[in-house]
């Protein structure tokens, strides 16, 4: 027995993309128009997640979006020589807003707009789904940048991502972009294989869910579209049936020790991650994944 190629198909499928899009330019407009009314200019909103990767199904209502202030910015200078940090302190000194300052600008702005639908999370502040809007997540966040030389403000490299303090005041650092680059690249190098099937894997998920196979904090999209990303390119051909199958087994039997996340910055079970998935989790949904497959 087999899921069949109807379902797989059907769970294929994009989920809200109108709705989801009207929501985003909605929260986008109201953020770059405040902001710019407090004097604030050196700032970017874009997606992130699920929505923004093109890879989110019709159980997902979440649309994710990223503020990040480029005025201030966070430095890690590990890899750089002690004549490099010191170059770098006569650069930069200090910054015009601290992270505090900038979150509680953005939640004012939301409080004055979405009060009634506003919730504080551990990580985003939530607007909870009203009118035409979807559930929406902002993240208020500054550029961080990885430092890999710095000899003066023309000749410098270093690696740009995001970060952000949970509610436990822990710093997290994060690279959406590349994580949304690298989907899309791995998508062209599958002929655009690999969303769609990552759209079913997610569906799949849901359903072990639903039906009890599995436990609700097994894996979340991040770590299946991660997963996923490890797979080789010659695993997503033919039909959807044998191409998730042999994805299942080939994820099931390999050594996956060395798998990254899609952002390829950290390895998807290491403790160096700012989100760690378990590896007994992983193999918890696999094991479900394919006694699913057996017996449907």
């Amino acid at each position: 027995m087999a899921i069949s190629e109807e379902q797989l198909n059907c769970w294929s499928h994009q989920g809200s993309i109108a709705q989801s899009s009207a929501t985003y330019k909605t929260i986008k407009s109201i953020l770059e128009t405040e902001l710019a009314f407090c004097g604030i200019k050196n700032f970017e909103v874009f997606l992130q997640g699920s929505y923004g990767n093109d890879t989110n199904i019709y159980a997902e209502s979440d649309v994710d979006i990223i503020i990040k202030l480029d005025d201030s910015f966070y430095p890690n200078l590990d890899q750089l020589s002690e004549h490099e940090k010191t170059a770098y302190g006569v650069w930069f000194r200090s910054v015009p807003y601290t992270y505090v300052d900038f979150k509680n600008i953005v939640l004012g702005i939301l409080t004055k707009k979405y009060g009634e639908y506003l919730l504080k999370g551990d990580k985003a502040i939530t607007i909870m789904p009203n009118g035409n809007l979807r559930k929406v997540d902002v993240i208020a966040a500054f550029q961080s940048r990885h430092y890999h030389r710095f000899c003066n403000i023309t000749d410098q490299s270093y690696l740009e991502g995001i970060c952000f303090y949970d509610k436990d005041d822990q710093l997290i650092v994060n690279y959406p972009k590349h994580h949304s680059n690298n989907l899309t690249k791995k998508n062209q190098m599958t002929d655009g294989r690999f969303k769609p099937i990552v759209r079913i894997f997610k569906n799949l998920h849901k359903k072990l869910i639903n039906t009890q196979m599995l436990e609700k904090d097994t894996a979340t999209s991040y770590f299946l579209e991660g997963m996923l990303y490890n797979v080789p390119p010659a695993h997503f051909k033919g039909k959807d049936q044998d191409c998730v199958m042999n994805i299942l087994n080939w994820i099931q039997s390999t050594n996956r020790s060395e798998f990254v996340c899609a952002n390829e910055q950290y390895y998807l079970f290491s403790n160096s991650s700012p989100a760690i998935w378990q590896e007994i989790k992983c193999e918890a949904f696999l094991s479900a994944a394919i006694r699913f497959w057996n017996e449907c």
